[in-house]
This record gives C-alpha cells, sequence and structure tokens, in this order.
C-alpha cells in the first residue's frame, strides 16, 4: 500500500472565561482567520504536551489541560495547490494564565482576541475551520472526558534513535 492515508494530527484549546472564548487571529493563504489556540502535533510529545505547547506559542499564556472536549475530524481542499486534507483534532478545554509579556506570539499569529459565542457566530465565515465552532458548542453542552482518555505510550516520548536531542 504505497500511499496510505494519513490524516494531520492537531491539537486545539477551547479556553472561556466569563462567557468569552479565548481566539487567535492569524494570517492565513486565504487571509486573516480566527482559530483555537492549536497547531500540528509535534514529534516527541503527547497531544496534552502539544496542546500547552502551541496555547503558550500562540497566545504567550500558559494552559492548563481539565478535559478532552472531542476528537474532530476534517477534510478541506487548499485552496491555492488543491491539495485534499483531513485533519485529526484533539481539543481540549483548560484554562490560561496571565500573558507573558516577553514572549511573542508565534509566526502568523497577529492577536489574540476574546469574543463570546455569539460573537463567534457572526463571524463563521472567517474561521480557519468549521471544527472552532463545533468544538466550543460541544464545550458549552458540556461535553467532557478524563485527560486519560488519551493514551500516549512512553516510546512515543522518547527521540528516535540516532536523532541529538
Amino acid at each position: 500500500m504505497p500511499n496510505r492515508w494519513k490524516p494531520n494530527v492537531t491539537v486545539a484549546a477551547v479556553v472561556e472565561q466569563e462567557g468569552r472564548f479565548l481566539l487567535v487571529e492569524e494570517d492565513t493563504a486565504d487571509g486573516l482567520r480566527l482559530n483555537n489556540p492549536a497547531g500540528h502535533l509535534d514529534p516527541g510529545e503527547s497531544p496534552v504536551q502539544g496542546c500547552i505547547r502551541e496555547v503558550l506559542e500562540e497566545t504567550a499564556c500558559d494552559f492548563t489541560p481539565a478535559a478532552l472536549v472531542g476528537v474532530y475530524l476534517n477534510r478541506f481542499t487548499r485552496t491555492r495547490t488543491g491539495d485534499d486534507i483531513t485533519y485529526m483534532r484533539f481539543a481540549f478545554a483548560g484554562s490560561v494564565g496571565a500573558p507573558h509579556a516577553w514572549r511573542t506570539l508565534d509566526d502568523g499569529i497577529v492577536r489574540t482576541v476574546w469574543m463570546t459565542l455569539e460573537e463567534i457566530e457572526c463571524c463563521a465565515d472567517r474561521l480557519r475551520s468549521p471544527l472552532v465552532l463545533e468544538c466550543i458548542r460541544d464545550y458549552l453542552a458540556g461535553q467532557r472526558f478524563p485527560l486519560e482518555l488519551v493514551h500516549t505510550d512512553p516510546s512515543v516520548l522518547q527521540p528516535p534513535p540516532g536523532s541529538l536531542r
């Protein structure tokens, strides 16, 4: 099977404070888009570790995960290349601390914003993915699973043979 299908694994954070959700505005090939703090899972990290890292990189805030909201699949075609891409997203609910003033936001991240559900729904056409709203709605519906539901074998956390890590 030479062309085995492999979805891209991403992690995302759903953070709510006083009825508002933390989003990032990011510069994409399709213009400015809104997203949960999210990104690709890197080699050598668990989904929880990846989410903690992505939130810090994109918001300059420390993220404390409390629960898994859900695991989502999304498929789309890239507008510029026509590539057919599928993402598997692990969405975690949690809280953030105050931003670290000395940290810069990740490349492409323009700013962080706090928005109500209604505000997010009103600009649904600006969302990076339909999963942004889906994760928030599941969170608001009370969907929570223990973090232990996502098991990461210790072999994942070890550097590959021959690496300098």
